[in-house]
């Protein structure tokens, strides 16, 4: 048998488990996750209306349901919990997809004031991160979401939403009853390049101009900016549509609605302006196209009204005690899987999802990714197989304070959370708390 940890229970942990189990008729798979929960961002990182992309969870799901392979929920892997040099030792072999569990800052004055918030942590709140924080919305009548991606769009379109519609959903109950006594009413999206550079979905952007009672503007003297908006034509399919929507936006009339959502171009952040003892502001430059595919300053400013500043300008991963790590691509370093050390393969650790290439692509992006490491994997597998390790891994995990929350644990947090949901009238609303979580998964 060959016994393998796959530490992240996520799409590339998940696709890295069904790969092993699929190609090696002996592999037994521990998938382990600090979270009692499985599934990763796809619980955690799909936004509440987003039920088709959520209902990936029904693939992942089979997966850990098979036979040779186990889901240990509350298993944190390093200083805290199992050492990776521990969890070495008890399997033939481990796979790190911890993903990338941080986001990027803008490194600009004023960025640490009350109501500036990464946009993952805004993400984490209305998903039910058991660590997530609050008080996104106090005090708050306008919004700047600084980035113009997929999630950038998603918390906009979140900000502007109304319970009539987010009720039906599995989002926690205190961040719906929030976001229905929300006074933002302006939100303003906002990128330092110009549309045609965007690296939104045209589906996506295109759910910003179904919102109920919300209007969306666009300027057209920032459109004419940007000179592939005059030809779209020569541009790439996914940018082309995406200008065509900007530009039918730019020429709708304006009208009278409860939330206006205001897509901005080419506009740097400098600094964020605090008025009575938090963000009351941003300061964009303004820029210009370089003529190299960049932009630059042009030394004019503009302030713009926001309580609340969500930057959403990517992830990061962070090291893994006991991993090597690369700070300059927020990486570990690897070959075609393998984890390097000082160069050399470290034999029996792997890498796989957005640990191994940093914070590219969509969930689908990680079945080759896995693909290739399952491969380095089951290449060394010989060799791995003749170190001894224990028979049952768990044994040494409870020996040492972690009680792994198993399959059936989950099943009774899912159980909890439909009750929850019978209670208020509404469907299935998950548990926000690591308490709530831990007791639900006792009742099995």
């Amino acid at each position: 048998m060959l016994r393998i940890a796959v530490v992240g229970s996520g799409p590339s942990g998940c696709y890295t488990a069904q790969g092993l189990v699929q190609q090696h008729p002996g592999a037994l798979v521990d998938v382990l996750d600090r979270l009692p929960c499985p599934y990763g961002l796809v619980r955690y990182g799909v936004a509440p209306d987003h039920e088709k992309i959520k209902s990936l969870q029904n693939t992942l799901r089979s997966v850990l349901e098979h036979e040779r392979v186990r889901f240990l929920g509350g298993v944190p892997v390093g200083p805290e919990g199992v050492p990776a040099a521990r969890l070495r030792e008890l399997y033939h072999a481990v796979v790190y997809c911890v993903g990338a569990a941080t986001d990027r800052h803008l490194g600009i004055a004023g960025e640490d004031l009350p109501g500036s918030w990464s946009a993952t942590e805004f993400v984490s709140w209305y998903s039910a991160h058991p660590d997530a924080a609050d008080g996104f919305l106090t005090g708050a009548r306008s919004a700047v979401v600084i980035g113009v991606g997929n999630v950038a769009v998603d918390v906009t379109r979140m900000l502007a939403r109304g319970a009539a519609e987010l009720s039906p959903t599995d989002i926690p109950h205190a961040a719906l009853t929030a976001l229905a006594a929300s006074r933002v009413r302006e939100i303003s999206m906002v990128g330092r390049r110009g549309p045609s550079q965007a690296r939104f979905t045209t589906r996506e952007l295109r759910e910003l101009g179904t919102l109920p009672d919300t209007e969306v503007t666009v300027d057209p003297r920032e459109l004419a900016m940007d000179p592939a908006c005059a030809e779209p034509g020569s541009l790439p399919a996914p940018q082309r549509r995406n200008v065509e929507v900007l530009r039918d936006w730019a020429g709708t009339p304006a009208r009278t609605a409860r939330h206006r959502i205001r897509l901005r171009f080419f506009l740097r952040p400098v600094e964020l302006l605090a008025r009575e003892g938090r963000v009351g502001a941003v300061r964009f430059e303004r820029t210009a196209p370089d003529g190299a595919g960049g932009v630059r300053g042009t030394g004019r400013f503009e302030d713009v009204e926001a309580q609340l500043v969500l930057r959403s300008v990517g992830y990061r991963g962070v090291p893994l005690e006991g991993l090597p790590f690369d700070p300059a691509t927020g990486t570990v370093p690897h070959r075609a899987g393998r984890v390097l050390r000082d160069g050399a393969v470290a034999p029996g650790e792997y890498v796989a999802g957005w640990i191994k290439r940093g914070p590219t692509g969509v969930i689908g992006t990680n079945r080759p990714c896995a693909k290739e490491t399952v491969a380095s994997l089951l290449a060394d597998a010989a060799a791995l197989e003749r170190r001894p390790v224990p028979d049952e891994p768990v044994t040494a995990l409870r020996a040492a304070g972690i009680d792994p929350v198993r399959w059936e644990g989950w099943c009774a947090i899912e159980r909890a959370e439909a009750e929850l949901g019978a209670s208020l009238g509404r469907g299935t609303v998950k548990l926000p708390d690591w308490q709530s979580l831990m007791d639900a998964a006792q009742r099995f």
